[in-house]
């Protein structure tokens, strides 16, 4: 194998393993801890499912943006309080506290595992 192969092969590594990181600035809790800031009113709860799987299976106090409008709803929110994010398994919501830190939110927490870790 020569050199350049093996420069490609390294960049996609890279890139695959870069992109299942978490987001650099955004806030890991678990359900355990989200429970303890449900209440928190300086706080906006997302839930970027789509419709359907917020219908059937929600956290009050969550409202329903799914992945697909957040990035033509963020200015339905505000950037100066926290917004909390979650999905069904953490994957969708981490993609959208990326885009939220990306659009010039301060402060994006993502609930880790999603709501298949509520209970």
């Amino acid at each position: 194998m020569d050199t350049l192969s093996i420069i490609i092969i390294a960049l996609i590594v890279l890139f695959s393993v870069s992109r299942l990181l978490p987001a650099k600035g955004v806030r890991q809790i678990t359900t355990a801890e989200l429970k303890n800031e449900l209440g928190d009113s300086n706080k906006q709860f997302i839930d970027v499912r789509t419709p359907g799987e917020f219908k059937a299976n929600r956290i009050q106090g969550f409202r329903n943006i799914p992945l697909q409008q957040l990035a033509l709803k963020t200015g339905e929110l505000s950037k100066e309080r926290e917004v909390v994010v979650i999905c069904q398994s953490g994957m969708r919501s981490g993609k959208a506290s990326k885009m939220l830190k990306k659009s010039g939110f301060a402060k994006v927490t993502n609930v880790k595992g999603g709501m298949s870790a509520w209970s």
